[in-house]
This record gives structure tokens, sequence and C-alpha cells, in this order.
């Protein structure tokens, strides 16, 4: 008994740190992008490529990763990296309340330093990312790990919640002081939860483990430039390749809508604003209960992550077929029930998905893997962000195209692309993976690599 104790307070402690995660990304989602647009009139443009800046700096995950590999810290890998990135993306937001006055103003300076903070933020946030999930590897096993993802993504998602709780506590109507006093609570949560969830985690290396960490890093990737390292391991290892086009394809697929969403239930349907603001609830509900339930499926059987990934996709796919149906056809009725589905599916994803990547990374180089998989979500997100835009002007603003033909090409596109990242997790292997590693590591790697380390 208290071992179940233990282990649940071991991984309460390590999801904490998305408690201040997701007050931040609610800030933005949330708060600084309707205030700058609508109270201060800020063009839509400048704002919505600020908040999309930290996905395309996303390659900084690899470089972190690298450096957390090949450099611990009095001895620890990920706990200091994680801590800096804390700091550093929290200290950001103590300024945003000025800089969207400023911007609001029409100052070029104001905006340029806008753009600065951004970028900040976005390198910051791979600190965290990557050397929170490359933590979350090292300290949990594999029958555990899926169970540890669920109570992540939940602890993510309440916080989220939560966060707009408090927003309309601190600062029921806009001024510049109640937002500045909101942001200010920035650091607080941020680094609070980050102290509370990692200290004393991490283990610590002893100097010849240092050297030998450094020195499995260096056989894995030798190349001085992480950057250069990481794409070699695509070229060579096929799964590599496979795994992360994989990713990029299946958080493509699961966030093109996610823009457009709302403006589908009113372009097709008419739709009030009340009735569409119900749609991210209903698929974030579904989300949730996809993860506990999976989550608990995952620890208390042997299916594998792989099938739990797989089950998404398909559940994901099948959802996205369906809603193409509801707007074709023009079934509002259906969009709530599919959305809760698809949301069910997307847990399932969630717990499969990233437990994989935390299996398909090899011990000294934990960092530099989680940095790839980071740059294959990012990109993901990213690029379906602009494509949603880019889909929406060319079908539906152009006059191209009905909007409920529209919306049907852009949903079945999704589901086909999910069928697509299915099909390429099939051919993806853990063990197949790793037997490549161990292949390319010969001895003669090993012991030039220990020479190097030792003198590193």
């Amino acid at each position: 008994m208290l071992g179940v104790i233990a282990a649940l307070l071991r991984t309460l402690r390590l999801a904490a740190p998305k408690i201040g995660v997701g007050w931040m990304f609610a800030l933005l989602t949330i708060d600084f992008n309707r205030i700058s647009i609508v109270e201060l009139g800020v063009a839509a443009v400048l704002v919505t490529s600020m908040l999309a800046m930290h996905y395309f700096l996303s390659p900084f995950q690899v470089i972190v990763g690298r450096l957390a590999d090949t450099h611990p810290i009095l001895g620890y890998r990920r706990t200091p990296y994680m801590l800096m990135g804390a700091v550093a993306a929290s200290a950001v937001f103590v300024a945003l309340p000025t800089v969207a006055e400023g911007m609001g103003a029409g100052s070029m300076a104001w905006t340029l330093l806008g753009f600065l903070l951004f970028a900040v933020f976005g390198v910051a946030m791979a600190f965290l990312g990557d050397c929170y999930h490359s933590l979350i590897a090292e300290v949990t096993s594999e029958k555990t790990r899926g169970g540890v993802i669920s109570v992540v993504w939940i602890v993510t998602i309440m916080s989220t919640i939560l966060a707009s709780v408090v927003m309309n506590i601190v600062r029921p109507e806009y001024t510049p002081e109640a937002m500045q006093t909101l942001y200010n609570l920035t650091p607080f949560i941020v680094i609070g939860s980050a102290l509370f969830g990692i200290l004393g985690v991490e283990k610590r290396l002893s100097p010849e483990e240092v050297v030998e960490s450094r020195a499995r890093a260096r056989a894995i990737a030798s190349d001085q430039n992480p950057l250069t390292a990481a794409l070699r391991l695509l070229q060579e290892n096929p799964q590599t390749r496979g795994f992360f086009a994989f990713i990029f394809l299946a958080i493509f697929a699961i966030f093109l809508q996610d823009n457009i969403l709302e403006v589908f239930g009113a372009e097709v349907f008419g739709m009030s604003v009340a009735e569409t603001t119900k749609f991210q609830p209903t698929w974030g509900g579904g989300v949730l209960l996809g993860m506990i339930v999976m989550g608990i499926i995952s620890v208390t059987t042997s299916l594998s992550k792989k099938t739990i990934a797989l089950l998404g996709c398909f559940g994901i796919a099948i959802g996205m077929f369906a809603l193409a149906g509801a707007a074709t056809m023009e079934q509002s009725q259906w969009v709530r029930p599919i959305l809760f589905g698809m949301g069910i599916f997307t847990g399932f994803f969630n717990v499969g998905g990233l437990a994989m990547m935390m299996d398909m990374t090899i011990e000294g180089a934990t960092g530099m893997y989680m940095g790839l998989w980071g740059v294959a979500q990012a990109f993901g997100t990213g690029f379906s962000s602009i494509s949603s835009g880019i889909l929406h002007s060319s079908l539906i603003e152009s006059g191209a195209v009905t909007p409920q033909a529209a919306y049907g090409g852009i949903f079945f596109f999704e589901a086909v692309a999910m069928l697509i990242a299915a099909a390429v997790l099939m051919r993806i292997s853990v063990q197949q993976f790793k037997q490549q590693h161990a292949a390319d590591l010969t001895q003669r790697d090993l012991e030039r690599a220990m020479e190097a380390g030792s003198i590193a």
C-alpha cells in the first residue's frame, strides 16, 4: 500500500511542471490574443504570428537535448536546464502587458520587442519541454510510462481550465493594471510548480557516470553540431526517419481543423458564438476521458504502446470521415457527438504516441531523440495552423466552392492523412530501432568516444 502511495505521489510530482506550462499557454491563447486584437486593436496577423513562433523554434530542442546529454551540470542532465527554461519563459510574461499596450499604440519598437520576447519564449520552452520529457523517459519504466503520461496530460488540460477561472477572478475586465497583476503571477506559478515537480526526482550522476554518459552520447552521435548529428540519425536509421514522419503526419492531421473548427460551425450551420464555443470543451472532455481510460488499461494490461497509438489513429480517422459527412450533409446535430468521440481516440493517441516517443530513445542520447520528436510535433502543429488558413482562404474566401464542400474536403483530407500516419506506424518497431543502434555502436566507436569524453 505504501508503495502505491509513493508511486502516486511521484507521478503527481512529475506532472506538476505542466501546471506552469498550462498556465502560460492559457494566458497566450485565451487572454493575450483577445486583449491584443480586440481591446487594443493590434492586427491579428501580428499576434498570431507571434504566438506561432515557438513552433518554428522547435529545432532548438535537438540542440538542448544534445547539450543536456553531453554537459551535465553538477551531475544533473535535466533538472538545471529545465529550471533555466522555466525562469526564462515565465519572465517573458511580466513584460507582455506593456508590449501589448505599445503594439496597440502602433509602435514599431514595441512590436519588434514583442517578436524578440516570443523568440526568447520559444527557446526557453525548448529547454523546458525537451528536458522534461527526457526526465520522464529516464525515471519511468515501460510498464508505468503510459499511466504517468495520462496523468501529465490530464494535469495540463486541467491547469488550462483552472487558469481561465483565475483570469476571471484576478482580471474580470480589462485594464492595463489588472492585466499586469495577472501576468505577474506567472513566474511564481511556473517556477514554483517546476521546483516542486523536479527537485530530487533526477538521480545525480557521479563523476565517473558523467564521463560514461558523455561517452555514450558521443558514440551514438559524435558530430559536435547537434542539428547535423540529428539529421544524420534521420538519414541513417529508417526506423528513426519513419517515426519522425509518423509524428509529423499524425499531429498535422489532428490539428488541421483546430483553428477553423468554430468558423466551420458558423459558416456551415450558422451557429452562434455560444454554440461554437462548446466545441473545444466537448473535444477536450473526450480527450480527458480517453486518457484516463487508456492510462488505466496501459498500466493494468500488456497492451502495447504501438497498438494504443494505432487505435487512436483509426478512431480519429473515422471521426474525421464522419465530420466530413456532417459538413456535406449539413447535419449539425452530429457535430458534438463526433467531436467527443474524436476526443476519446485523441486521448488514446496521446497515451500511446508519447509513450512510444520515450521508448524510441537510446541511453546517452535521450535528450537528442526527445528533441527530434519534439521538432516533429511542433512542425506538425505549425504547418497545420498555416495550412488551415491557406485552405480556408483558397477554398471558401475565394468563393471557389461552397463552405459545405470545402469543409467536407478538409476533414476528408485529415482522415486520409491520419490513415497514412497509421500505415507508417505499422512499419515502426522499437526493437528494430534499438537493434540498429546496437549494430552501429562498435567497440571501437565506444573506445574512441570514451577517450574523447575523458579529456573533454
